[in-house]
């Protein structure tokens, strides 16, 4: 099965959204309090798309072996997901380290990939007014 996942996140609020064929599962969620405007909005994306790749395995849309292509509208973040460029910032490391540990548990052919800002679905859920739930 193949996926695209695109996330967002910022100091208050994390969002992703994973579409498989013609079904989309669109998902936004309220920071717990640790980390609620206590963390960067780069941080923030790291949780997104932990959470959501978590979430994703967990109920089932993404199986093992599956490919998923990740979209992200960061640089630095693509770079620290498919270089070895130190990171410094422990935080974003051990982000790095969970999703990896999930990737390669489940075996999933994944696929990071270059978008713009403008681009990215997860953030008109991330602006939204309210919290978003959507499984088709």
């Amino acid at each position: 099965m193949h996926h695209v996942f695109y996330l967002d996140g910022n100091t208050q609020r994390i969002s992703w959204i994973i579409q498989t064929g013609n079904s989309i599962s669109e998902q936004s969620r309220e920071h717990v309090e640790m980390y609620k405007d206590k963390i960067s909005n780069l941080q923030s994306k790291y949780i997104s798309l932990h959470v959501g790749l978590f979430w994703g395995i967990g109920i089932f849309k993404i199986k093992n072996k599956d490919s998923v292509k990740i979209k992200l509208d960061e640089k630095i973040m693509l770079e620290q997901l498919t270089t070895n460029l130190e990171i410094k910032d422990e935080f974003i490391k051990n982000r790095k380290k969970f999703i990896f540990q999930l990737i390669s548990q489940r075996k999933l052919n994944v696929e990071f990939v270059m978008i713009e800002k403008v681009d990215n679905s997860a953030k008109k859920i991330l602006d939204a007014k309210e919290l978003k739930t959507k499984n088709d």
